[in-house]
C-alpha cells in the first residue's frame, strides 16, 4: 500500500465517516452491467453515460439526463431493484472489513448516495459490518456533491463533521467532504487511472490501523506489511 500526503497522519478525529462503492467495496462490475442495460433502453452513449454514474445517488444521474418523457423516480426503482438483484462480483476493498471491525461502533458511520436496501445487499454480499450509523440516498434532499449527507452522518454520531476524517473514492464524494469542512482520505483501489488530488490517498486498508486515545479520539497509523 502506498500513502500520499501523510498529514492526517498527525491528526485526531471524532469519528470516520465512509462512503461505501468504491470506498468501502467495489460494485462497480454490477452496477454498470445494470445502468449498461438502462442506458441502451433511452439511446444513450453507453461507454460515456458510464462514467458518470459513481458516487451519485440514482435518481440524480437520470434527472441530469433530462430525457423527454422519463420520470426520473420511477426509473430509480427500476435501478434500485435491478441492482438488488444483482451483486454478483461485490467485494470488499482489501483490509477494509478487518479495519472496521476494530473501529468503535459508535465512532463511525456510512454516508452512501446508495438506497438503504442496496447499501444492506452490498454490504452483505461483500461481508462488511452493518454500522450503527447508516446515511442513504433516502435520508437527504440532495446527494453527493451536496455536504448534507456528510453532515448528517456527523450529527447522527453526535460530533461535529469538522471533527471527521471522510473516506472517498469519487470525484463528487470529495467535493462533498470538502464542502462539509472536512479531511478527506482517497481511496484509490478502484480507480483504473490516478486522480490529481491534494488529499492523502491509501489503496486499500491493509497496512492501515486506527488507534483511539484516552480523551477517545482517533488517529491513524501505518501498519508494518
Amino acid at each position: 500500500m502506498s500513502i500520499r500526503n501523510p498529514a492526517v497522519f498527525s491528526r485526531r478525529y471524532r469519528a470516520f465517516l465512509f462512503d461505501m462503492d468504491g470506498t468501502l467495496l467495489n460494485s462497480i462490475a454490477a452496477a454498470e452491467r445494470v445502468w449498461s442495460i438502462w442506458a441502451e433502453r433511452h439511446g444513450l452513449d453507453v461507454e460515456a453515460f458510464l462514467a458518470t454514474i459513481h458516487g451519485v445517488r440514482a435518481i440524480d444521474t437520470i434527472t441530469r439526463q433530462a430525457l423527454p418523457g422519463v420520470d426520473p423516480e420511477v426509473e430509480a426503482r427500476w435501478i434500485t431493484e435491478a441492482e438488488l438483484n444483482d451483486v454478483e462480483g461485490v467485494v470488499a476493498i482489501p483490509g477494509a472489513v478487518e479495519f472496521l471491525t476494530r473501529l468503535p461502533a459508535d465512532q463511525w458511520a456510512l454516508v452512501t448516495s446508495a438506497p438503504k436496501a442496496l447499501a444492506l445487499r452490498r454490504l452483505q454480499a461483500a461481508g462488511i459490518p452493518v454500522p450503527t450509523v447508516l446515511v442513504t440516498a433516502e435520508d437527504v434532499a440532495s446527494g453527493k456533491p451536496d455536504p448534507a449527507c456528510y453532515v448528517l452522518g456527523a450529527q447522527r454520531l453526535g460530533v461535529a463533521v469538522q471533527d471527521c476524517l471522510v473516506f472517498e473514492d469519487a470525484a463528487v464524494g470529495i467535493r462533498a467532504g470538502e464542502a462539509a469542512g472536512a479531511d478527506i482520505m482517497v481511496v484509490t483501489s478502484t480507480h483504473l487511472v490516478a486522480m490529481m488530488t491534494p488529499h492523502a490517498c491509501i489503496e486499500g486498508y491493509g497496512t492501515l490501523r486506527a488507534l483511539r486515545d484516552v480523551d477517545g479520539l482517533l488517529s491513524l497509523r501505518k501498519r508494518e506489511p
